[in-house]
């Protein structure tokens, strides 16, 4: 039976990544890959029976806790977001104001306004 290289990451906050590299058996599913990597019983915050709360990936497309894994696959377990990115984008844009953000933020001296 032939062996496939497999990687499981975990990123419980900012900055902070947990990656195990495992060498598992052909026909291995998913979940049996997360369960031998041990970072469910590392990271007890993880609770893959909410699915609303932690998505599994493979290079970041989502999938099923019953996948065929192949070689090389990364599986990602992502966690929810703690802000929504159109909220915080539009935060960020009012704090630094609109003349220094943007598509006109640049101008080259002596140009009309929008070139």
């Amino acid at each position: 039976m032939s062996t496939l290289q497999i990687t499981v990451m975990y990123s419980p906050a900012p900055r902070v990544v947990h990656e195990r590299v495992l060498a598992l058996s052909a026909g291995v599913t998913v979940m049996e890959a997360l369960q031998l990597s041990g970072l469910l019983v590392q990271c007890p915050e993880i609770d893959l029976s909410q699915p609303e709360l932690f998505t599994v990936c493979i290079w970041g497309k989502k999938t099923t806790r019953n996948h065929v894994l192949r070689e090389l696959d990364r599986i990602e377990i992502c966690r929810p977001l703690t802000v929504d990115p159109k909220v915080a984008r539009r935060e960020r844009f009012q704090k630094q104001g609109t003349s220094r953000a943007g598509l006109f933020s640049k101008r080259r001296a002596g140009a009309k306004p929008g070139y």
